[in-house]
């Protein structure tokens, strides 16, 4: 249940699909180049190898604890995360002002995959953190920002989101917390709140692996208008905060209980009670009433997370499928070519399988390195146009980089399971937590339904498909350029990528002139369209992959692991993206089969 970091692969990314050498172009990222990338995942891998790795089994049979209202980490976690934040892994995609590395996404990204291979429950923790950092830099007062956004940054303090509510899942219009303003003496507002209300499903919302806890907090100010539009957000940390920055008396903010899970066991998810005593302190966060908009900027960061969480999972998996292939000895091989047991991944059922989660795992970290491309570029390209065409870019393959990859997680963690057969449902082998671990991201951050409604109104909808036909062009740019290597492999890829592509267009054309008079057999198909966008967009980035590879391959260049993505491509286009065809077919005439049931007859 080792782990050994992708970095080959990662790097192979970060330069020839991301193309560090661009963003290393961008104000602001003159000192992240390919020497600073390799110099920073290797420090990573070591890390996350050496320290995090070996607990996440650990975790698994010792989740954090509950007594009291105090929660307990997991024996090994508050050390590691110690050395995590000495470490300035926290800082390292933000701003330098707060003390961060202010590195590119691109890098990050990397970093960020690394550490949930090597232990998902511990990765949680920064990854929220990471939530209410984007959230006070966007949108936090001055005030706010030279209070919390140093120690966050720093990892001295932790974050966390409340959105989720008894009666409040996805429908967060349905939010009940209040937050009153308070009056001093002088019959002024003294810009504080006091907050009361039930939060639940709190992920590392309490701990002891840090001194303070900032609590982002989703609540209806007195009067504000009924439904999304009446919600502010609130900063509600654990403990108050002296004028001198240091820490001062406990808020109204207990942790109550703790969750008994499927999977992520060592990461505690809490029921938090805001006022109980008297009201917890808050602060608020931009304007009243625009709470979900700046709590969108958290979720819209922790999507991407959540789906580099999957792949993640994933390559975890696959790693450990593979060293059981290579050590489980069983049965002849079928060709006869050896006369006697060998191990079973001689066999081309276990070659299959493995292949599948190699491909799968290997396209959606492609997709995700090129999402975080466009983000980087998004936020620092000098061209104002340039920068608006990668934000639509990136904000469309967000949806495809949570849902896709994480339910793509639940297929590779299955297999995984398959690989090790009977050995695979016993707990010790590994397997199994991997699988019940990733069940979880298809669910929070956002369901792979609500990341299709996603796709299908904010996305595809709104610009009536332009931001999908231009992704479409990138693609035929792709295509002409595999038609003119003539490689076999290359010709092969093409003609899959050209039908995939054809697929998706047929959709969005169905997509924008349905939805309006047929909404239900549009949505009746929104997760077959965003699977089939996630296979087309992971396919796209995997063959220009291949590209790459031919070329250096013809330089002599690493020629083992070159060879291995060239094959590694032909196999996702010949066994994943020729799926798109039958997707298109479902979504397009296949809606009446969805919705034709009557409800009664369930």
């Amino acid at each position: 249940m080792s782990y050994t970091a992708p970095l080959k692969d990662m790097l192979f990314n970060i330069q020839h699909l991301a193309r560090i050498d661009h963003i290393a172009a961008l104000p602001g990222f003159e000192d992240a180049g390919l020497d600073t990338a390799q110099a920073v995942l290797e420090e990573a891998a070591k890390f996350n190898e050496g320290v995090l790795a070996p607990l996440n089994w650990v975790g698994d049979q010792n989740p954090s604890t509950w007594k009291d209202g105090v929660v307990t980490a997991t024996p090994g976690f508050k050390a590691a995360f110690k050395q995590f934040a000495e470490g300035g892994w926290q800082g390292l995609q933000h701003p330098a002002d707060y003390g961060g590395a202010g590195l590119p996404k691109s890098i990050g990204a990397a970093c960020v995959e690394m550490c949930n291979s090597a232990n998902l429950s511990f990765a949680l923790c920064p990854l929220l953190s990471d939530g209410a950092i984007e959230a006070l830099l966007t949108a936090g007062s001055d005030a706010l920002k030279a209070t919390y956004l140093e120690k966050l940054v720093s990892g001295e303090w932790t974050g966390t989101m409340n959105l989720t509510e008894p009666q409040a899942g996805s429908d967060l219009a349905m939010v009940r917390s209040r937050a009153e303003p308070q009056v001093s003496p002088s019959g002024q507002g003294d810009g504080s709140y006091k907050v009361f209300g039930t939060k639940i499903f709190i992920t590392w919302g309490e701990h002891d692996m840090a001194e303070n806890i900032v609590h982002l907090v989703l609540a209806r100010v007195s009067g504000a208008p009924e439904g999304v539009k009446g919600i502010s957000l609130f900063v509600v940390p654990k403990f108050l905060v002296n004028a001198d920055g240091t820490l001062g008396a406990r808020n109204d903010v207990h942790c109550v209980s703790i969750e008994h899970k499927l999977g992520i066991k060592a990461s505690p998810t809490a029921v938090l009670q805001y006022g109980d005593h008297g009201g917890a302190v808050g602060f608020l966060v931009g304007k009243e009433n625009r709470g979900l908009e700046y709590m969108f900027i958290m979720m819209n960061a922790a999507r991407y997370a959540v789906g580099v969480q999957g792949i993640a999972v994933a390559e975890r998996a696959y790693q450990t499928a593979v060293q059981f292939a290579k050590d489980r000895v069983q049965s002849r091989p079928v060709d006869g070519s050896i006369k006697a047991s060998v191990a079973i991944i001689h066999h081309p059922d276990v070659q299959r399988m493995l292949m599948t989660m190699r491909g799968h795992t290997q396209g959606c970290r492609a997709m995700a390195m090129a999402a975080a491309a466009a983000y980087d570029i998004a936020h620092h390209h000098p061209e104002a146009e340039t920068r608006q065409q990668n934000q639509a870019i990136y904000e469309f393959l967000v949806p495809l980089v949570k849902g896709y990859s994480t339910e793509m997680s639940l297929d590779v963690a299955s297999l995984g399971v398959q690989v090790h057969g009977g050995m695979g449902f016993i707990e010790e082998t590994g397997a199994a937590q991997y699988l019940r671990d990733a069940k979880i991201l298809s669910i929070y951050e956002g369901t792979t339904a609500i990341q299709a409604n996603d796709l299908v109104g904010r996305k595809t909808l709104r610009d009536a498909g332009a931001t999908a036909k231009a992704i479409a062009r990138q693609i035929v740019v792709t295509e002409t350029a595999l038609a003119q290597s003539g490689s076999a492999d290359a010709v092969a890829v093409a003609k899959r990528l050209k039908t995939a592509r054809t697929a998706f267009l047929d959709v969005v054309t169905f997509v924008v002139t349905q939805a309006k008079t047929q909404p239900n057999a549009v949505f009746a198909g929104s997760v077959p369209y965003l699977m089939l966008a996630g296979k087309l967009v992971a396919g796209w980035q995997l063959a220009r992959s291949l590209l790459v590879a031919e070329e250096l391959l013809a330089k002599g260049e690493d020629m083992a692991f070159m060879q291995a993505k060239i094959t590694t491509t032909r196999f996702y286009a010949d066994h994943v993206l020729v799926a798109a065809q039958s997707l298109r077919d479902s979504i397009v005439e296949g809606a009446d089969s969805v919705t034709g049931l009557a409800i009664d007859a369930y």
